[in-house]
Formats: structure tokens, C-alpha cells, sequence
């Protein structure tokens, strides 16, 4: 076999020399397995290992279809998962319906960094906001997460889905709120930005009730055996209708306050 020669691609179209392209891709490689270990050390009593690696095993193919779910989940016609024969899920890779930690990690990351752009155009850069863009990514994500829970264990709906699984479907509102922010560095304003901010929250609201459905309101042929659904009557059903609504419709909130930099 030949040995491994390096990457000469031409990165001077991007007005990048080839050590700068070089440096960027050790710094994006650098950053993907920081925000694995972080998330090991730091949620590794609450989320077993075994769910993190779950979470991150997905492919490009994998990040580009649900980038694009994302953004355009009417064109999707189902969001239930697609379990193993073992009782087990698929892992992101094998299944668009798998929820990942991958593409919320990354995104908190963009959006912290857009942030920091951000205060640099406006003049107003200061090392504090990297911290207060942080701070605020994180106290959203587990308010979210909290109020999911907390409404779970008032309406008796069983634990079995993993805090991983959670914290990704929470998560992956930063994927429309860095589109949020794009739309308005490439100059939008006005009621054409209110506009793709809404579209962009609607559209992650709608994900968030397909998908959050299997949770809620779950169907047992569509859960693994080894995960029991029990029985639903009509007025639990009614009372998980409105709360899988109330958390769609906070999402404008949260976003609403994370885009306003």
C-alpha cells in the first residue's frame, strides 16, 4: 500500500493559503473532540458513555440531510425512529430520525463565535462576551430542558428516552437561530428579517412537535419491545397535546432572546 500523502487541495478561492486551510481544519478537528470530552466529563454521571458515543457516531451524508430537515421539515414525511432487531435504536448514521449531539455541540460553538463577530463588526468587542454568549447558549438549553422535564414528570409520561436525546432536540435550535443571524450579516432588516426569523422558528417548531411526539404521545409499534408505552386515556392524551404545543411555542422565546445580540 501507499503511504498517506497529504491534502494539497487549492484553498486560495477562499482567500486561504494552504497552512491557514490547513490550521482551520486542525482547529475544527480539535473543536469536535473538545466538545466530545466535554461532554464526558462534564454530563458523563447523567448521560452514560455509551449514549454519548451513540450520539456522535454519525457521517457527513448525515449532517447534511438533517441540516436540511432542519430548515425544511414539511418535506419530511416521517420522524419516527427506526429501531434494531436487538430492542436497540439505529445511530444517527443509519437513521435521520436519530437525534445526535454532534450538530447541537457544533452549533453552540458557531453561534458562540457569530456572537463574538458580531460585537467586533459593531465595534463593541469585549473577551466577556464569549463568556455571556456561553452562559446565555447554556441557560436556555437546560431551561428548555428542564421545562420538558419537569412537564414529563407532572403528566406521568414514562422516563425511558435518554437525557442525550433531550439535550439534542434541544439543542438543535441553534441551527436556526445561526440562520436567524446569517440572514442579518448579509444585510436583511426589517419586517424581510422578521420574517426569516419567523419562518425559521416555525420551522423548528414543527420539527420539535413531530419529533417530541414519539416522546409525548408514544405509538407502540413504533417503540422498541424492550421500551413499555402503557395506556393513554383521552384525557392524558388532551393534556400531552397541549403541553408537546406549549413547548413548540416557547421556542419563539428562546430564540427570540438568543438571536438579539
Amino acid at each position: 500500500p501507499q503511504p498517506h500523502q497529504p491534502s494539497n487541495a487549492d484553498f486560495s478561492a477562499w482567500g486561504f493559503d494552504g497552512a491557514t486551510a490547513q490550521l482551520g481544519m486542525q482547529l475544527g478537528s480539535s473543536a469536535v473532540a473538545a466538545g466530545q470530552d466535554y461532554v464526558s466529563r462534564n454530563f458523563g454521571t447523567y448521560i452514560p458513555s455509551g449514549h454519548i458515543k451513540h450520539q456522535f457516531n454519525v457521517s457527513n451524508s448525515y449532517v447534511i440531510k438533517k441540516l436540511r430537515l432542519l430548515l425544511f421539515p414539511w418535506l419530511h414525511k416521517t420522524y419516527f425512529r427506526r429501531p434494531r432487531a436487538q430492542g436497540e435504536w439505529l445511530p444517527p448514521r443509519e437513521d435521520i430520525n436519530s437525534p445526535d449531539l454532534y450538530i447541537p455541540v457544533m452549533s453552540i460553538f458557531t453561534y458562540i463565535l457569530l456572537t463574538t463577530l458580531h460585537s467586533g463588526i459593531i465595534e463593541k468587542f469585549s473577551p466577556l462576551i464569549l463568556g455571556e454568549s456561553a452562559s446565555r447558549a447554556l441557560m436556555v438549553l437546560f431551561f428548555d430542558f428542564g421545562f420538558v422535564k419537569l412537564g414529563c414528570y407532572l403528566l406521568s409520561i414514562p422516563a425511558s428516552t435518554p437525557v442525550s436525546d433531550l439535550l439534542a432536540y434541544g439543542g438543535y435550535k441553534f441551527v436556526n437561530v445561526i440562520f436567524s443571524m446569517t440572514a442579518a450579516f448579509l444585510g436583511l432588516k426589517g419586517p424581510l428579517w422578521t420574517l426569516i426569523f419567523l419562518y425559521a422558528f416555525s420551522s423548528y417548531g414543527f420539527f420539535l412537535l413531530r419529533s417530541l411526539r414519539a416522546v409525548i404521545l408514544p405509538d407502540s409499534a413504533n417503540v422498541p419491545a424492550t421500551q413499555g408505552t402503557g395506556v393513554v386515556t383521552q384525557a392524558q392524551r388532551r393534556r400531552r397535546i397541549i403541553f408537546l404545543l406549549a413547548v413548540a411555542v416557547l421556542q419563539i422565546v428562546y430564540m427570540g432572546w438568543l438571536v438579539r445580540v
